[in-house]
């Protein structure tokens, strides 16, 4: 039977997704679900992953696509993994998981703590090395681990991302790719490997750390099991993935140094490429191995814009979803109708969510809107629906500006993928607060369909990552700035800034909640 189709499954923040693409990149079906990420009502700050109910729920959307395309499992050329980054997977020896957290898990507040003051100036001396700090990375869970669990500490042979978690699934084979590896902590960038040298200064074993493998290489294929499981054709080859941000890269076409792109989800990543491992002196940016040998990535992220827009809508807009409902179209669509006529600045209105990144020292004011009046006509509901755009794309234009200062270059284009690519509003607010066009492709879940380059390149369909990028991506719409607006957005960034960092001191007396901060502040 010829082969037709590629298979991505994505394991993001918000949801686990298993998305199908012919050979030309056109999606052919999608089945996602969403999955939560629960707190231990012992550990403060804690985001627990489920890996039995969540491999249920990945093996539902496998079989769902399947059944939805009415394809052969044999048709399947090759399947790939992506996911969130960050988040991790302990095994055992003999290779059963113990332990597992999601991205932005914050319970290791103890573990930070520890490391700053036995180690003073250790953490700057890290993120010189691997592009990470303490607010993200494994380092500190690992030490979490240790201290709070000691026997799973003992148990633990491996750790692995959540990725290499789905291939291991699949596979039976474990390994960690560089994309999502350098976000351990644990790695040298300019390696692209592990570094055990740096668990070691951290107090943390060194004989932890699985096979690294490239992206786009083989890691083996669906075993008897899997197919069982999920409905896959035993003996399909699955090819290494890689992060999400990294692979959405690829699926747009940003695989050059001087390219940029913003993701938009559940979190908003900012992903600037630079052809060299250089972090920045300062360490407010994230510093990352691209999915594409030779080739690193500046990253700013913007935290849960996805999520706000949830809760935003569910909270809110009952009535918008039912009518959504009647009309076939999505809640959003409704939404985006009303405040596209709200005028840019939304009447001198704001609100704080995510701050501009500052990834040494990492805090986010507690959700604030602010600086409305009681007027239903001007500050209806809709009004504070755009002022949550807005806010978003205020904080890409910090990111813009931060990595400018970092690298000393900005990229003449933004391209603009995601789930909130969808929204025509969105899309034109952030090249009007950017002041830079905005490109938007076809496949807006782009991340998944940089996996699927990678499984076409990994068995040899294509020759070269960056050449199939460019011939699979297909470009939707161009948004070019209204510069009035950009006036207006460049005045209201600089209040902006001020105002959140009002909101963060008020913060830090006490006064409000923090909607995150990092382990340790």
């Amino acid at each position: 039977m010829s082969k037709k189709y590629f298979l991505a499954v994505d394991a993001g923040t918000g949801s686990v997704r298993a998305v199908l693409f012919d050979l030309d990149g056109n999606q052919a079906a999608c089945v996602q679900q969403e999955w939560e990420h629960k707190e231990d009502p012992r550990y403060p700050g804690s985001m627990d992953f489920d890996w039995t109910y969540n491999w249920e729920l990945t093996c539902g959307c496998i079989r769902g696509v399947l059944k939805e395309s009415g394809i052969a499992p044999e048709e399947i050329a090759a399947v790939s993994t992506t996911c969130m980054r960050e988040g991790i997977v302990l095994y055992d020896g003999s290779g059963r998981e113990i332990w597992a957290c999601a991205n932005v898990d914050a319970r290791s507040d103890d573990e930070v703590g520890r490391l700053r003051q036995a180690y003073p100036g250790q953490e700057k001396e890290l993120y010189l090395e691997s592009g990470q700090t303490y607010a993200l990375d494994a380092l500190p869970r690992l030490l979490w681990v240790k201290d709070k669990m000691p026997e799973v500490y003992e148990k633990l042979a491996y750790v692995g991302m959540f990725n290499d978690w789905l291939i291991y699934k699949m596979t039976g084979v474990l390994a960690v790719e560089p994309s999502n590896g350098s976000t351990t902590g644990l790695f040298s960038l300019k390696k692209r490997d592990w570094d055990p040298t740096i668990a070691e200064r951290c107090g943390l074993r060194t004989d932890i750390f699985p096979e690294v493998r490239e992206c786009g290489s083989t890691a083996g294929t669906v075993t008897a099991q899997c197919e069982a499981q999920t409905g896959l054709a035993q003996g399909t080859p699955v090819i290494v993935g890689g992060g999400d941000a990294q692979l959405g890269c690829i699926g747009v076409g940003v695989v050059k140094p001087n390219q940029a792109a913003v993701f938009g989800g559940s979190f908003w990543q900012y992903e600037y490429n630079t052809g060299d491992g250089q972090t920045d002196q300062d360490c407010r940016v994230r510093v990352n191995c691209h999915a594409v040998p030779g080739v690193w990535q500046y990253e700013a992220l913007a935290f849960k814009p996805g999520l706000v827009m949830r809760w935003f809508r569910d909270g809110f807009c009952q009535a918008e979803k039912e009518l959504a409902k009647l009309e076939g179209t999505d809640p959003y669509d409704v939404m985006n109708r009303y405040a596209k006529d709200i005028p840019a600045g939304c009447y001198g209105m704001m609100c704080t969510f995510s701050d501009v990144m500052n990834f040494i020292s990492w805090k986010h004011a507690s959700p604030t809107f602010t600086n409305f009046e009681l007027d239903p006509v001007r500050f209806s509901k809709y009004t504070f629906y755009r002022a949550i755009l807005e806010n978003t794309a205020l904080v890409t234009k910090g990111h813009l500006d931060l990595v400018r200062e970092a690298t000393g270059n900005q990229p003449e284009e933004i391209i603009f993928a995601g789930g909130a690519s969808k929204s025509p509003l969105w899309c034109q607010i952030l090249s009007d607060v950017l002041g830079l066009p905005v490109k938007v492709p076809v496949v807006k879940e782009a991340t998944a369909l940089g996996a699927a380059i990678l499984a076409g390149y990994g068995v040899g369909i294509y020759d070269d990552m960056s050449e199939a990028a460019g011939k699979l991506v297909k470009w939707d719409t161009t948004y070019v700035p209204d510069m009035e607006n950009h006036k207006i957005y460049c005045e209201m960034y600089e209040q902006w800034r001020k105002v959140y960092k009002a909101q963060l001191d008020i913060c830090n007396q006490d006064l409000t909640k923090s909607m995150w901060a990092a382990p340790g502040l």
